[in-house]
């Protein structure tokens, strides 16, 4: 990009900017420009782009426009009072103090003006020029100087004032901060030379001179006690306590004619310089010198801090926290015809680096007759209370403030980011004043409905909405008039706030007319009294009539009426559907008494879980009347008999006798059991019912229950042949009887003799068989089975002989405690008696001596006491 015909340093960016009104493309003709300014109350044109460096070249402007970033500030034309001074005359200075603002003239006028650019006060200073307004911290006093040589001085609510006329330009002044103070009444002036005034005794002023002889003094700023200045050679800073020059700042581009480009000064605070020459940028640091140091030298120092190049002329420069707010003379070159012009000053946001800078931001400022204007007309005057920042030229102020919370959400309602702007909204929602969360979000449903993102927009309502239940009602007939009611119905409001019935049900129709699974899944879901239940009831019977066996309708009818309590009919379609809900719906609203008669079809359906609820609810459905209604279906009438058996052996006793039949004919594998754990059950009914079905073992279990033993064994050895069962029904019973049976049923059967030979040894004695046995018959295996009936011999004689030496063992141990116990000594002192005289038993002269018999029971007697000498074995002697 040209500026003014030289190369200009590209510094590394990372540009934040938009477009606040129609952007214009740099390079366009300077009429166009002109043309585009807006010239309404209250609004002003900034065109901002990226400027990114890639290979030293400036990217496209759509992939510039496709990464615009929010920018850092927001600009308004300064109107009112200010609009009608500038049609008549050209804005030459201004001043900005917290409480309001200075502006000078052309003309000479010196004007007094509020924040909205109202005019408050006007003073007649001069028929020339004014160059420079200064104010005081406290905004009491303001020093003016003019073309023509003037200076004033005065005090605007009181009477003191200074006049001085002298005869050469006077080009600025600079009123000391605390010009309120009586020490303090200092001002400097600059023109060819630097005077200080200072008010001494009597009210005299007296001046004296600061610098002269490097041409004229074109800048000045007192911050504290510290002046700058420029003059053609450079900067330079005196401390007006210790009447010392500080340091000199040379200027490092000297080609520029100062006069064209002067040198803008700003004081970031007390000891912090900013200078922007051309195009350079220093930052300077005033810092005191070490005492060891000074010698000759000045108190204090300056350290440049940092130091880099911009792009374009500097005209003005601001603080903004730790960043810089640089006002710049952009001149460009004609794509078209390669001609130099003037164009839109730009407004830059930088963060200053110790060698180079980073742009934030970079805005082009349309301003009235920008095309006519050189570097020294632009201005940058800034209010440190509220980061405002005036641009000021000839023709026009601009006022540029850092964006609010509601600045922030414009822009990104702007860019349509709805859900950032909704969530920056509740975030900061006691600091915004334009903007409301409902209408942010509003606009965000319709920005959804529009992009056709139906099922965001619905589930946003929910967070957006709120319990606000008229928005609701609107924007459910929103999504009615698009088709999208189904989209919105999951997330309609079920409790707090509550809809009209008739929402509700407009969006059941719509399922009603298109989806039954849909249907069906807002009625399970949905309380029955968000809507008009007969309505909906009759809307689905109406559907019915035309397919009466759909399954979701009938399922769906069925909680309705399940809703509108009419539970037989509900119970009457579950069960038509054999459903699994209707044991749910039996238990959850106690329909025992309509399903009395209905417990076949329960059955029919899921007999398992049936006999369950039925065991379960005896109180209210009584075994007998079950009994009586599955009559006529015995398989149904077993599984429910067996079922309460298994929970209660008494319980079903009537029916024990019943259930022989049942379960010999529909579950014999527990027929067996059900007769061994029955106490109830005639045994002679049992046998009966077993012999004509021919159940063998059932019949040799009731025939051994029944005492007839030998019967039963008879029906083993006969019916099933199975000689280790036949053996194993002698053991049970333990009869000599039963195995002289078996022996003799056995006798001429070798497998038989094989068997009993294997298992008799421990019940029977083996010779009773061997005996029997006649000579000359084959037997299976004999010489194993008289081998293992002589192991189980050798084992049992082990085993006697085993527990023989145990009980000798036992027996020989507790001899030998009695012995140890019967040996200890026995204690003798003077408690004990003589259990025959009742005397101690020891005498009370111990030297005598005496004899004392103790027995093991611990019975005591004095020897001479003993009746009989023979009655004094097993004794002790002391």
């Amino acid at each position: 990009m040209g500026s003014g015909g030289r190369p200009r340093r590209v510094t590394p960016c990372g540009v934040l900017s938009t477009v606040v009104a129609n952007y214009l493309p740099a390079g366009q003709e300077t009429e166009s420009l002109e043309e585009s300014t807006d010239e309404s109350e209250g609004f002003y044109a900034v065109f901002s782009h990226h400027r990114s460096v890639l290979s030293g070249k400036v990217q496209d402007w759509h992939e510039e426009e496709e990464s615009e970033e929010e920018p850092k500030l927001k600009y308004e034309r300064l109107s009112n009072g200010v609009t009608e001074i500038l049609q008549k005359d050209a804005a030459g200075c201004m001043t900005v103090h917290d409480k309001f603002l200075a502006l000078g003239t052309h003309y000479g006028k010196v004007y007094l003006l509020d924040v909205q650019g109202n005019i408050t006060q006007k003073f007649d200073v001069s028929p020339v020029k004014i160059n420079q307004i200064s104010l005081d911290e406290s905004g009491e006093h303001m020093g003016v100087c003019s073309e023509d040589g003037k200076v004033q001085v005065f005090g605007l609510y009181s009477g003191e004032e200074f006049h001085e006329t002298f005869d050469c330009p006077i080009k600025i002044i600079a009123v000391n901060p605390h010009f309120v103070r009586t020490s303090c009444k200092q001002f400097v002036t600059g023109g060819k030379k630097l005077l200080l005034f200072e008010r001494s005794w009597m009210s005299r002023w007296k001046s004296c001179v600061l610098h002269e002889g490097e041409g004229n003094i074109r800048s000045v700023k007192w911050r504290g006690h510290l002046i700058a200045w420029a003059n053609n050679m450079g900067v330079k800073i005196f401390d007006v306590t210790s009447k010392q020059r500080i340091t000199n700042v040379p200027r490092d581009d000297i080609s520029l004619r100062p006069d064209m480009y002067p040198c803008s000064l700003c004081w970031k605070d007390s000891v912090t310089l900013i200078i922007g020459w051309g195009t350079s940028v220093k930052i300077c640091s005033v810092k005191e010198r070490h005492a060891s140091e000074m010698r000759d030298l000045p108190s204090r120092y300056v350290e440049i801090v940092s130091q880099f190049e911009t792009e374009f002329y500097i005209s003005g420069l601001a603080p903004l926290c730790d960043q810089l707010v640089v006002l710049s003379y952009v001149k460009e070159v004609s794509e078209k015809t390669e001609r130099e012009y003037r164009a839109r000053p730009r407004l830059d946001i930088i963060q200053p680096l110790p060698e180079t800078c980073e742009e934030i931001s970079s805005d082009a400022l349309t301003v009235r007759g920008f095309q006519e204007n050189e570097c020294r007309d632009y201005h940058l005057e800034y209010s440190e209370g509220e980061s405002l920042f005036y641009i000021v030229s000839p023709r026009d102020i601009v006022v540029a403030k850092e964006r609010d919370q509601d600045d922030h959400i414009d822009w990104l309602l702007e860019k349509k980011k709805y859900e950032e702007a909704l969530m920056a909204a509740e975030i900061s929602q006691k600091n915004i004043k334009r903007h409301k969360i409902l209408d942010i979000g509003l606009a965000y449903i319709n920005h959804l409905v529009e992009k056709g993102e139906y099922d965001i927009a619905a589930r946003k309502c929910q967070k957006i909405l709120g319990k606000n239940a008229a928005l609701w009602e609107y924007e459910v007939y929103k999504f009615k008039e698009i088709g999208q009611l189904k989209a919105i119905s999951p997330y309609l409001p079920r409790g707090d706030p509550v809809l009209k019935p008739l929402i509700y049900e407009m969006i059941l129709h719509e399922f009603l007319e298109s989806d039954y699974e849909g249907f069906a899944t807002l009625i399970r879901e949905w309380p029955g009294d968000l809507y008009n239940n007969s309505v909906i009831v009759q809307a689905v019977r109406d559907h019915l009539k035309k397919d009466s066996q759909n399954r979701t309708l009938l399922k769906t009818l069925a909680e309705l009426y399940t809703y509108d309590k009419n539970y037989g009919n509900a119970l009457e379609i579950y069960l038509t559907l054999r459903h699994k809900d209707v044991f749910q719906l039996i238990h959850k609203h106690n329909l025992f008494s309509s399903i009395k008669d209905k417990i076949v079809l329960l059955m029919d359906f899921d007999s398992e879980k049936a006999v369950d609820m039925l065991l379960d609810n005896e109180d209210k459905i009584s075994i007998k009347k079950v009994v009586e209604e599955l009559e006529d279906r015995p398989e149904l009438q077993h599984v429910y008999l067996h079922k309460l058996f298994k929970r209660d052996h008494h319980k079903g006793q009537r029916y024990h006798e019943k259930q022989i039949s049942l379960y010999a004919e529909y579950d014999r594998p527990n027929l067996l059991p059900f007769l061994r754990d029955s106490t109830h059950c005639p045994l002679e009914k049992a046998l009966e019912i077993c012999q004509q079905r021919n159940f063998v073992e059932e019949t040799i279990y009731l025939l051994s229950r029944m005492g007839n033993s030998r019967s039963a064994l008879k029906m083993i050895t006969e019916e099933l042949h199975d000689v280790d069962k036949a053996i194993e029904f002698a053991k049970e019973q333990d009869d000599g009887e039963l195995w002289e049976d078996l022996i003799l049923y056995s006798i001429d059967k070798p497998p038989f003799i094989t068997g009993l030979l294997n298992n008799i040894g421990t019940h029977v004695d083996p010779i009773l068989l061997i005996h029997r046995i006649k000579e000359g018959m084959e037997i299976p295996n004999l010489r194993d089975s008289l081998v293992k009936i002589l192991q189980d011999y050798n084992l049992q004689i082990l085993l006697r002989e085993g527990c023989k030496k145990i009980l000798v063992a036992d027996s020989l141990s507790l001899l030998k405690r009695m012995h140890r116990t019967q040996m200890k000594g026995v204690l003798v002192d003077e408690e004990n008696i003589c259990e025959s005289c009742l005397s101690p038993i020891l005498p009370s002269d111990a030297a005598k001596p005496f004899s004392v018999v103790a027995f093991h029971c611990r019975h005591m007697f004095h020897k001479e006491c003993l009746p009989v000498p023979s009655m004094v074995s097993g004794k002790s002697e002391v």
